[in-house]
């Protein structure tokens, strides 16, 4: 008698991403994570904190954000994967549970920043549409969770169509402040105060402006369906920083130059009242492309946390239902729904401004384990592996924790109690 074996079935196999992105899309991909957080809706509430000094926040913040863009771009042709995060720091730390913490700090990263972005969204389409501030957050991430299930080459060919769109919107703007050479004349007035109130007020527009950057950090994580990743990831990287750089010191000071600050933190729509009051035509047509930019963010973000939920699932860290890839559309459908979930939530519980504090300093923590993850990859080897698109000496990354650590300290010090400028 032969017994019978209840045997189970071997596992269903997964299908895998489609590796499909060029340099193009990736760095459009970029810039739409940054230009759409970050100038369309923080502006004003930069032009609050720092006055006419918040182009030297965005500089600062950008010289920081180098030095921890040089290290993503270092691990990123180490290890090509969706969750880059979590895998740098789980091989540096050889610790699973840490990887699973800072893939799960990524994912809080891009749905508190998406949920801010759909705040900022609303308040644009509601220029344009007066229906209540919540019916407009409804309807603006369950429109966008759509478009980042479609699919990934269709979502970020779209996204990066967005992208020319709120970018020539940007273009258009900086074109008119320049126009007028008052631009030039003020620009002594960019200089701050020599007193604590001034460097505060810089350094705290500069914890926003952390949140306006963010989007370089998010590339690596298409890395997975990008061809050529050790090539491309790096070189998209670099320039998703310098285009987001030149283009957010040129538009803020155009911004604080046209409309006094005060003002400006006081409108829902910041850059089209900059754009009326420099043109004298009708906002109307730069809110348009305000409403294009902060939709483009929001669906990169959602792109950009279901891939990493993706991830965490595909190394056994989270439910296996999260890795499941639709068959269809080839993305991760369930951890895009959960996604936009979550970042309904929240865009529905949170002001923008608060939103914006908090991606920064989540983001501030991240961006130093990550860093810190780097200087023990390196302390391990004599030289580094072949096939590695890009290296970085051994002090960059050192540099980038410590800029990291001393920004969440600085923030931690302007939120004690007392006067703030």
């Amino acid at each position: 008698m032969v017994a019978v074996v209840d045997a189970q079935p071997p596992p269903r196999p997964h299908a895998p991403l489609r590796r499909s992105l060029t340099l193009t899309n990736a760095v459009l991909y970029g810039l739409g994570v940054t230009i759409g957080a970050g100038i369309y809706v923080l502006v004003g509430a930069a032009a609050a904190r720092a006055g006419m000094a918040a182009p030297l926040a965005f500089a600062a913040a950008a010289v920081l954000m180098g030095l921890t863009a040089a290290s993503f771009a270092e691990l990123v042709g180490r290890m090509p994967v969706a969750a880059g995060e979590a895998a740098y720091v789980a091989a540096a730390f050889q610790s699973e549970r840490l990887g699973m913490a800072v893939g799960l700090l990524v994912t809080a990263v891009a749905v508190v920043s998406g949920a801010a972005i759909v705040v900022g969204a609303a308040g644009y389409v509601g220029v344009v549409v007066p229906l209540p501030e919540p019916v407009l957050i409804v309807a603006i991430v369950l429109a966008m969770a759509a478009v980042a299930a479609w699919g990934i080459k269709e979502s970020v060919v779209f996204a990066g169509v967005m992208t020319v769109i709120e970018v020539g919107g940007l273009a258009l703007l900086i074109a008119a402040g320049v126009g007028g050479g008052e631009v030039v004349h003020r620009l002594p007035e960019m200089l701050p105060p020599a007193s604590p109130a001034g460097l505060a007020g810089i350094a705290g527009a500069a914890l926003l402006a952390v949140f306006a950057f963010l989007g370089f950090d998010s590339i690596v994580n298409i890395a997975e369906e990008t061809r050529e990743p050790r090539r491309t990831m790096p070189r998209a990287i670099f320039l998703t920083l310098a285009l987001a750089t030149l283009l957010y010191m040129l538009v803020v000071w155009v911004a604080v130059v046209a409309v006094p600050p005060a003002e400006l933190a006081a409108s829902k729509a910041p850059l089209a009242l900059v754009f009326g009051r420099l043109t004298g035509a009708s906002p109307l047509a730069m809110t348009l492309i305000a409403i294009v930019a902060t939709l483009n963010g929001i669906i990169v973000q959602i792109i950009m946390a279901s891939r990493v939920l993706y991830g965490l699932a595909a190394r056994g860290s989270l439910p296996e239902w999260l890795r499941e890839v639709s068959p269809i559309t080839r993305t991760p459908l369930n951890a895009t729904l959960l996604t936009a979930a979550v970042v309904l939530g929240l865009a529905l519980l949170l002001p923008l401004e608060r939103l914006a504090d908090w991606t920064s300093r989540i983001t501030l923590v991240l961006f130093a384990l990550v860093n810190l993850a780097l200087t023990r990859i390196k302390a391990r080897e004599s030289e580094p592996p072949p096939g590695i698109g890009y290296v970085v000496p051994a002090w960059v990354p050192w540099a980038g924790c410590a800029s990291c650590l001393a920004l969440v300290a600085l923030d931690a010090l302007l939120a004690l109690p007392g006067p703030r400028p």
